[in-house]
This record gives structure tokens, sequence and C-alpha cells, in this order.
């Protein structure tokens, strides 16, 4: 496996401060925290580590700052497989995310960029080669818009396939659509970027919203969609629905990312779209039985057993 083509990931880096509550709080509302606990987080990071944990080999793009969060982040990730080259030092502070819990498993998160908002396009010239061995490119929207448009013209330009999570939702420039390889939303995100052009009375079926994201450029759309699973459509005449596998959910922290994490891996290991997509949809369904974001992630031995387990029920 050491020989195929990594996944490289450019993204966020932060250390996640988790308290978990009975209820989330009303605005202006205290509300005493049940548990606290302090995991390694960021999207950028959540999906390199789900990658490692699932044995594929990944290198990940990114920026720490120069304090005790950084240091932490770096070592810990180099023990998970993640290749770390790719990551550089700014002065500062590191990223830092403070998520809240209910005990049903929803979660709200305020995100403190730190060192994520100085990712460059220069930081990405300066990993040229990385993105150029790349076989797969994931990114997201916690490191600048500008730095993700000029990834996603590299992208373009070396042939190496890009999956774009559109989270935390921004304004998207309408050129960089077509850049992109597999497009994936959640519900939330999709309602996000279809409002403004789709004002209409009854919200778009799946294959409705797939077709609007495959319209503006992109070659795939992922819509995740939660408990009622995940629509795949692309402009090959890929329209299906995978099921979701129902599991007792408590934290839902960084689903999206172990989806996204276990549909690049099954594609670079060789799998259809659509058996990618089931096998990313088992990779967070293990995910959101545990708390935390990176210790949530599962290896490739507790998704096949998970699989198999599911298949014969």
């Amino acid at each position: 496996m050491s020989a195929q083509k990594p996944i490289v990931v450019v993204g966020s880096i932060n250390t996640d401060l988790v308290a978990v509550t009975k209820r989330m709080p009303a605005v202006g509302e205290t509300v005493i925290a049940s548990d606290f606990q302090t995991h390694p987080g960021g999207k950028g990071a959540n999906q390199a580590v789900c990658v490692a944990r699932l044995g594929y080999p990944v290198r990940l793009i990114g920026r720490l700052g120069k304090d005790a969060f950084g240091a932490e982040l770096r070592t810990y990730l180099r023990t998970t497989g993640v290749d770390m080259t790719g990551v550089a030092t700014s002065d500062g502070v590191s990223g830092v995310a403070m998520v809240v819990v209910s005990e049903r498993g929803d979660n709200s998160i305020l995100v403190a960029p730190g060192a994520n908002s100085k990712v460059t396009p220069e930081d990405l010239d300066a990993n040229i080669s990385i993105l150029r061995d790349a076989g797969m490119v994931l990114a997201q929207l916690e490191i600048p818009l500008e730095t993700v448009e000029y990834l996603a013209r590299i992208c373009a330009r070396e042939n190496v396939p890009l999956i774009l999570d559109p989270a935390p939702a921004s304004d998207l420039p309408p050129s960089i659509f077509k850049d992109i390889a597999w497009f994936t939303p959640n519900q939330t995100e999709a309602a996000f970027y279809l409002a403004d052009k789709h004002a209409e009375s009854s919200p778009p079926t799946p294959a409705e919203t797939a077709q609007r994201f495959l319209s503006n450029g992109c070659r795939g759309v992922v819509l995740k969609m939660g408990a009622n699973g995940i629509f795949l459509g692309s402009r090959d005449g890929i329209g299906s629905l995978v099921p979701a596998f129902f599991v007792n959910a408590i934290d839902t922290t960084a689903a999206g990312d172990a989806f996204n994490a276990g549909f690049a891996t099954g594609l670079m290991l060789g799998k259809s779209p659509l058996d990618s997509a089931a096998f990313g949809a088992a990779v967070a369904a293990i995910s959101v039985t545990r708390k935390g974001a990176q210790p949530s992630m599962p290896t490739m031995a507790e998704v096949e057993k998970f699989m198999e387990k599911e298949s014969h029920e």
C-alpha cells in the first residue's frame, strides 16, 4: 500500500476544547457542563488522521503556531502516521475550536483560526512536489479562501483530483467548480449554496440538488444527509442513494471529516464511487459512536468488520 500515491490533505489543524452538556445553552444562558476534554482537531487534521488510521499513506499541508498546542499537535500527528513535511510554523497561536456537545450527540462549534489563517498560496508553491505526487487532494474551508482557490487551480493543472468539503459554508467563486472532482456538502451547506439562486416553495430533491451543483461545473457531487444517507451524483450518470448505517450516536463531531477521508481512501483503493461512498458512510458511522474528533476515527479492520456485520443483518 505504501507504494501507492498518497492522499494529500490541505487544511486546518486545531486543538478542540470539548464541553459536554445535557442540552445546548440558549443565547445569554449559562449551562453547567457534565464533562470537559481536550482533543486534537481541525477539519484538515481530522481527515488526515482518519486516512492514516485506515492504513493509507497521507500527507498534510497546513500551519501550526509557536505555542504549546502547536508543539503537542505536531508530535501527536506524527505518531498517527501523518506525514508532516508540509506543515509550517507561524508566529502566534495555533488554531483552537471550542465545541459544545449535547448528551444527544448534537454539537455546536466556534473556531479561532490562529495559524490556519496564515496558510497562503505561497505555502502551496513551497509544497508543489507534494501536491504533484498526490493521488488525490482533500480540502475544506477552514483556511483562507484564496488559498483554496489557488489549490483548485493547481490540482486542475497537475491533473490531481480535488475533493472539496465546503465547510464551514462560505461564498465560493463560480469558477472554482470546474476544478473540483467531488463536491461534498452536507444538507445545511447545500442549502447555503443554493439559497440565493433557487428560492422556491419546497426544497429540491437530492437528485435536483446534485444536478444543480453539477451544472456549476464540478464532476461529481456527494450530498451528506445524516440519517437520510448519502446521495451520489456525477457527470457519468451516477444518481444513487447510499442508506445510512443506524448506530447509537454519542458525538457527531467530525463525522463529515470521517466520511470524506473514507470516501477518498475508498477511491484510492480502486473502489467505485458508489462503493467508496458506502465505505465512507461506514467510517463516519463508527466515528459518531465515540467521543472526540480524531480519537473517534476507526481502523481499516474495524470498518471491514462493521460492514461485514451490517451486510448480515
